[in-house]
């Protein structure tokens, strides 16, 4: 499967069958609002972590099949990371998207296939603002916890 087949794979799969999909509402999990006025797409996020290790990712995306698929995607990435190791994965994401070929491959797990999104400039807010909310809401515990 060549990579542009695995781009177009895992983004419908994610799309039509998202992971981690519905917020909980608790006050154990931190809730993040991101959205990409330029296209409409809307990303809430909540994050629970515990010990410096993210437990927990739930996810309720609307807007393109790249935002929302890209919003599965990093839950099911993210989740059971230490905090470390998820920023490391993000920063990995933007860099990817961005034409860096520099990143850990394996650490990205499905989120490779949005390599794909670097040749499409205007695509790549919309495949990362999960990615962006989530790294809000670590950022956000993070501060609150000192």
């Amino acid at each position: 499967m060549d990579l542009n087949e695995l781009y177009r794979t895992v983004i419908m799969d994610n799309y039509k069958n998202p992971k981690n999909r519905g917020l909980v509402h608790t006050d154990d999990y931190h809730f993040v609002h991101l959205n990409n006025p330029s296209c409409g797409d809307n990303m809430n996020v909540e994050v629970k972590i515990e010990n410096g290790k993210i437990v927990d990712v739930k996810q309720e995306a609307s807007g393109c099949s790249i935002s929302m698929s890209s919003a599965s995607v990093m839950t099911d990435v993210l989740i059971g990371k230490t905090v470390e190791e998820a920023k490391k994965i993000i920063n990995d994401f933007y860099e990817m998207v961005m034409g860096k070929d520099d990143i850990d491959d394996e650490a990205l797990g499905e989120a490779i296939a949005y390599m794909g999104v670097r040749s499409f400039p205007a695509r790549i807010k919309c495949a990362t603002l999960a990615w962006k909310a989530i790294e809000k809401g670590i950022d956000e515990v993070i501060n609150s916890e000192k």
